[in-house]
């Protein structure tokens, strides 16, 4: 009866992880950069379908580097976040709009009061249909004259290094920090505005 309980018990975990990892394996991941990492973390959270973001540095040459490096210029990375999706509730199409609508992409190496090659705009794909969707939204906004120029850089995406951990959820853990009050709350109040629709 032992022998049995314990093949119940390991065969019904077993099951529970086999399903666990299909509904991982059906998640997507999408890589953007566009000023600040704490706003844009906190702007991804808010969409229906994001399964979790994470903050960190992408689009450089230096291997684990931290902030301060990053901060430096030195490293070409720009601050960028790691979205995990579930593309049966959102598409890559509308992160894409989500990351241009939230976000000036017509300045160069800057965002509001950031200003560096670290805040620079740069949307990055997987495979050559996201390139095709993002190459495909700038062409619209421009023949909407949304932007007379726009500065994003289209980057095929190699690798993601996770921010130090005071980093991850910035917002959620510091709501008196006063650049999150003056630059970050603004900017996710409208885009909370302008894609209400898809918000939590």
């Amino acid at each position: 009866m032992k022998n049995l309980l314990f093949f119940l018990l390991f065969f019904n975990s077993n099951l529970i992880d086999k399903n666990d990892l299909q509904k991982i394996q059906t998640f997507e991941k999408a890589y953007f950069a566009s000023g600040c990492f704490w706003c844009v973390e906190s702007i991804y959270q808010n969409l229906k379908g994001v399964i979790e973001v994470d903050s960190g540095y992408s689009g450089g040459f230096v291997q684990n580097p931290t902030y301060y490096q990053v901060i430096s210029g030195k490293t070409g990375h720009a601050e960028a976040i790691e979205v995990v999706y579930d593309p049966k509730i959102i598409d890559y199409k509308t992160l894409v709009k989500v990351f241009f609508g939230s976000h000036d992409p017509s300045t160069l190496n800057r965002q509001g009061p950031d200003v560096g090659t670290h805040y620079r705009s740069i949307a990055f794909y997987n495979s050559n249909n996201e390139k095709e969707i993002i190459q495909d939204e700038i062409k619209r906004l421009l023949n909407k004259k949304k932007y007379s120029k726009i500065a994003t850089e289209v980057l095929q995406f190699k690798k993601f290094y996770k921010a130090e951990g005071y980093h991850q959820d910035y917002k959620k853990k510091n709501p008196n920090d006063l650049y999150i009050m003056r630059v970050s709350n603004p900017r996710i109040s409208k885009f909370k505005m302008d894609f209400k629709e898809i918000i939590k």
